[in-house]
């Protein structure tokens, strides 16, 4: 796969219109590498110039400071955007929600001022632009429900592009009862991702999964590598997961691609 790195076109001397910014899941979790590729996949087929940091990237420090650690996470952040700014970064794009709220909201009061857009922003502009067309033949007449991650819809008002992309597809996009203003978290939000839950009477991610199921999808859609493993291991509790898929939005739209 062409995937160069900030690097690497530094020392042509060449500068890429969009740094791609992969993110700890998307870097480090096998299920969430899938999506990076199927990103990476599309990026390369619109003929996007583009770059990674590599192994110059960090993780944003979103876990470090929703858990309270705010020393921790400025010390990452600091990091992050020396380096970034050091290469002349002008526009992210990243497939991470979490990623996204960070660098968007929270790295300008230490001096990182970039133009933050979410992938799916990203590939409705590629599609408004032409530079991708969709054939949705894959998942035409698909009953798809979507779930809004909680640091893209409510956090930061991202509703529609997910769903136009969807809707490209020739696909039935069914609702649940909890979207867009209204979503339900899918329990991975504010570090709880990497922790086992409080004792209760049921796993949120269950509840969010049962909501889903309540639409009778083929598909889950996710915009997020945090949601996507929460649904799939509230698919799996219900034993659902053959007949259920949950796939990424980029996932869906390589697929469509045929790519």
């Amino acid at each position: 796969m062409n995937v160069p790195t900030m690097a690497q076109l530094f020392a042509e001397n060449k500068q890429p219109d969009v740094l791609f910014w992969v993110g700890c899941a998307g870097s480090f979790d096998d299920r969430a590498k899938k999506i990076t590729k199927a990103f990476v996949k599309i990026l390369n087929k619109a003929g996007v110039s583009f770059a990674v940091l590599g192994t110059e990237e960090s993780c944003t420090g979103d876990p470090a400071k929703r858990a309270g650690n705010e020393f921790l996470f400025q010390m990452q952040a600091m990091t992050n955007i020396e380096t970034m700014n050091g290469y002349g970064v002008k526009k992210v794009v990243t497939a991470c929600p979490h990623c996204f709220n960070t660098i968007k909201n929270e790295y300008p009061g230490l001096g990182g001022n970039y133009q933050v857009v979410h992938h799916t922003q990203f590939l409705k502009q590629l599609l408004d632009e032409g530079k991708i067309t969709l054939e949705g033949g894959t998942y035409k007449g698909k009953r798809i429900t979507y779930h809004d991650p909680c640091y893209l819809g409510r956090a930061n008002d991202v509703f529609e592009a997910p769903r136009e992309l969807i809707q490209k597809l020739d696909a039935e996009l069914v609702e649940m009862k909890n979207c867009r203003k209204r979503g339900l978290c899918c329990g991975a939000g504010g570090a709880q991702m990497f922790k086992e839950p409080e004792k209760g009477e049921k796993d949120i991610n269950v509840e969010r999964t049962e909501q889903a199921l309540e639409t009778q999808p083929e598909i889950i859609a996710a915009a997020c590598p945090f949601c996507n493993t929460m649904m799939t291991d509230g698919v799996k509790s219900k034993e659902k997961e053959a007949k259920i898929a949950v796939l990424d939005v980029a996932e869906l739209i390589a697929n469509a691609e045929d790519l």
